[in-house]
């Protein structure tokens, strides 16, 4: 991202599953919830977004949990993170961390960046251009809740890979049932905005 761009902070608003592909949405949404930025993402990562949002503790870390314990070992603070660029339908983003008077930027697939931001309460920004393209390219309209997705209702899919389904798209080496269990779990109360 340019230094000169702005970029808008957002919070995570939910965790939806789009009806048609199966594929859970995380949904970043701005202050005044008038910005709404969906971004499909693979079933593990919106596991572990929601795991962190719920404050659920897991019988062994996932992997941002260990990330967030080394960053924590360490003296690493994550700053925030940036959804910089989308690019042929994927969303790419940066993690901002700071390690005494050091600044790194480190390359990250955003649905990461969020379940690293979550744990580390951290700022997640959008950068202006990427919610100017995703206007043109994607028609925001709010997504639905699994539990009460209405019929016919098409979403497009800007997922974080190019061209392909969000990772972990073999749903049949996942365990859905546990996921959809803390999916359906999750209430509106839990986020910044209501669904």
């Amino acid at each position: 991202m340019a230094n000169n761009e702005t970029a808008i902070e957002m919070f995570v608003g939910g965790l939806v599953l789009d009806p048609h592909s199966q594929h859970p949405v995380v949904v970043l949404k701005d202050e005044r919830g008038d910005l709404c930025l969906p971004i499909w993402i693979g079933v593990a990562e919106a596991t572990s977004i929601a795991s962190a949002i719920k404050n659920l503790n897991m019988p062994r870390p996932l992997t941002h949990d260990l990330m967030t314990e080394i960053f924590q070992e360490l003296g690493v603070k994550v700053q925030r993170i940036v959804i910089t660029d989308l690019k042929e339908s994927t969303y790419f983003a940066e993690l901002i961390l700071s390690v005494g008077e050091k600044a790194l930027i480190i390359d990250s697939r955003p649905s990461d960046a969020i379940a690293i931001a979550v744990r580390a309460q951290a700022p997640i920004f959008v950068a202006q251009h990427v919610i100017d393209q995703a206007k043109m390219n994607v028609p925001l309209v709010p997504p639905v809740e699994a539990a009460s997705a209405e019929a016919g209702q098409e979403q497009p899919e800007a997922s974080e890979q190019q061209g392909a389904e969000p990772e972990d798209s073999d749903l049949s080496t996942i365990d859905k049932g546990k996921w959809k269990d803390i999916l359906d779990d999750l209430d509106p109360d839990d986020f910044k905005y209501k669904m």
